[in-house]
């Protein structure tokens, strides 16, 4: 019983410890997703006109695939990135630090994932123009897509 009791202690602080490396993400990506799909489901969001763009690299980076934003959320498709100790997807108005800083983050991004979808969650994407692909651990801009 002891080490069962042992092993669900070194579980918690190995997940506090991944948690903490995980940069300005306050939270779980997975605790998040979940409640914006109950959130999407108990209240209709606003539709917003869909907009999408295409993914360039920044900062000697490689980011390719679309971007599109919709009124339930965003999706990347076809995308692929360089890998990153931190990857974010941001909604903002440009691409640097300054304009992610400003922006909303979506949750975190699968490098080598090449279909993904981030909820909203209440965040009005009609007041932002790019999908930016950032590393938070080395703030830094990896990609980015202009939508139109």
């Amino acid at each position: 019983m002891r080490k069962i009791g042992l092993a669900g202690v070194a579980l918690v602080a190995i997940s506090f410890t991944l948690t903490a490396c995980g940069g300005s993400d306050s939270g779980d990506s997975s605790t998040k997703a979940k409640a914006a799909a109950s959130m999407s489901a108990s209240q209709p969001m606003k539709q917003a006109a869909d907009k999408q763009g295409m993914f360039a690299g920044l900062n000697g980076k490689k980011v390719t695939g679309a971007a599109k934003v919709s009124g339930s959320g965003v999706t990347l498709s076809g995308f692929a990135s360089d890998e990153g100790p931190d990857l974010h997807v941001y909604l903002t108005n440009g691409t640097d630090e300054a304009a992610v800083s400003a922006g909303k983050q979506l949750g975190a991004v699968k490098y080598d994932e090449k279909s993904q979808m981030f909820a909203l969650n209440g965040v009005d994407a009609s007041m932002y123009s790019t999908v930016v692909i950032h590393c938070d651990k080395a703030k830094a801009v990896f990609g980015a897509a202009k939508l139109s």
